[in-house]
């Protein structure tokens, strides 16, 4: 823990107060300064209690599977969920008759989901993987960094003892919602988000037994949804200020590929914005006051750019490369708060090259305009997707029962 000690004076002072300027959450989980106004009118629900999400967390899942770890049933229930992988398999035999009954409820799609939509954002996901691959994997993992809260329950569960398993089992949900299939009977989705629920109940069980959490129970609604703009609010933004041509089928049906995951990972539906114009007002109210450094969040970036560094352009260029693509990505206020260095060379250079790169892709400049060096960044973005692909392959995801050793 030498290393957090070091990490913690580091980024104390100067990057606290300006914290407290804007209004935000201090790392250490203090109560919003803002208060929740969001309506739920502006829902897929269209109605609610409009209760603020920071003290809501899933009634359902949580005390069934706490219950599940204290009696000792978990490494079964691992085991025997394994082989369970598409949407239309049967769940496996043998598993606890209230976890039978939880899993499927909670595997039925809502009532308002619209195969048309699903079928339609598969398409755009298959068209855009390049961005929005790039997009949900670096830009959404240094933002996640970037959230005290998600960032120590990170840090200090299981998962955050090896953050190359941990990236990998966090990847197997994001490509599953981007396949071609995704909710299709042959496609994971479904597996994927309620295992993926499972995880949250048990992580929320654990972590409050950690020596080292102090704050209030986590992953709450709140910091579910926090997690869920940070991917398809942020990669929507981004791609619009990029000008990349997205019809209006396009743009709803994305919207909708992102609603009914929510649902499923156990968001309450009258915290899932509608349209976009109120994913956007949702996202500029919770993201300020969830937001800002700590010592666990810039020890997971740099563990994350090395990742990505390793699987990028060889020799001495690729991790000062991979620190200004995410600078780029999330912007200097992030950047900074991540501890991500300033690179003199690569930052200005990724700044003029992508524009065009996007430009040319999407057919609106020649060639000969786009700079040599996009085709590195280019190239460098293309071994990180295939990386994390390739990974998700090798594991699945798994109801942990510990926090983080020692």
């Amino acid at each position: 823990m030498a290393e957090l000690s070091r990490r913690k004076m580091l980024i104390s002072g100067g990057a606290l107060g300006a914290l407290g300027a804007m209004g935000m959450a201090s790392p250490a989980g203090a109560r919003p300064l803002t208060p929740w106004t969001w309506a739920p009118t502006g829902s897929v629900a269209g109605s609610g209690a409009g209760a603020d999400p920071r003290w809501v967390w899933d009634e359902e899942a949580d005390p069934l599977v706490a219950s599940l770890i204290d009696r000792g049933a978990v490494p079964e229930v691992n085991r025997l969920l394994w082989d369970w992988t598409r949407n239309d398999q049967p769940l496996p035999a043998g598993l606890p008759e209230d976890l039978r009954s939880f899993m499927e409820r909670a595997r039925e799609l809502p009532s308002w989901a619209d195969h048309g939509k699903l079928g339609t954002a598969a398409e755009f996901n298959k068209a855009r993987g390049l961005y929005l691959n790039l997009l949900n994997g670096v830009g959404g993992g240094m933002l996640s960094t970037a959230i005290p809260k998600e960032a120590r329950a990170v840090y200090y569960s299981k998962g955050g003892a090896d953050m190359e398993d941990r990236v990998a089992k966090t990847s197997i949900l994001g490509f599953a919602v981007g396949s071609l299939n995704a909710y299709r009977p042959d496609g994971s989705c479904i597996v994927e988000a309620v295992k993926t629920r499972l995880v949250h109940a048990a992580v929320r069980h654990l972590l409050q037994q950690s020596p080292h959490w102090g704050g209030d129970i986590p992953i709450s609604q709140e910091d579910m949804l926090v997690t869920w703009h940070t991917l398809p609010t942020f990669a929507m933004r981004k791609m619009r200020e990029w000008k990349v041509p997205i019809t209006a089928a396009e743009s709803e049906a994305y919207l909708h590929v992102w609603q009914v995951t929510a649902h499923l990972l156990g968001i309450k539906d009258e915290y899932v914005p509608a349209t976009w114009d109120a994913a956007n007002a949702q996202s500029d109210q919770i993201l300020p006051r969830n937001m800002g450094p700590t010592p666990e969040g810039v020890i997971l970036t740099d563990i994350l750019l090395g990742q990505l560094a390793e699987q990028t352009s060889p020799g001495s260029i690729s991790r000062p490369l991979c620190n200004a693509l995410a600078r780029y990505l999330v912007g200097d206020q992030v950047a900074d708060w991540d501890g991500i260095r300033r690179e003199p060379l690569w930052d200005p250079l990724i700044a003029t090259a992508w524009p065009k790169l996007v430009k040319f892709r999407e057919g609106l400049i020649p060639l000969p305009l786009v700079p040599e060096v996009a085709w590195v960044i280019d190239e460098a973005a293309r071994k990180y997707i295939l990386f994390f692909l390739t990974k998700g392959k090798e594991t699945k995801i798994e109801i942990p029962t510990t926090n983080r050793p020692g």
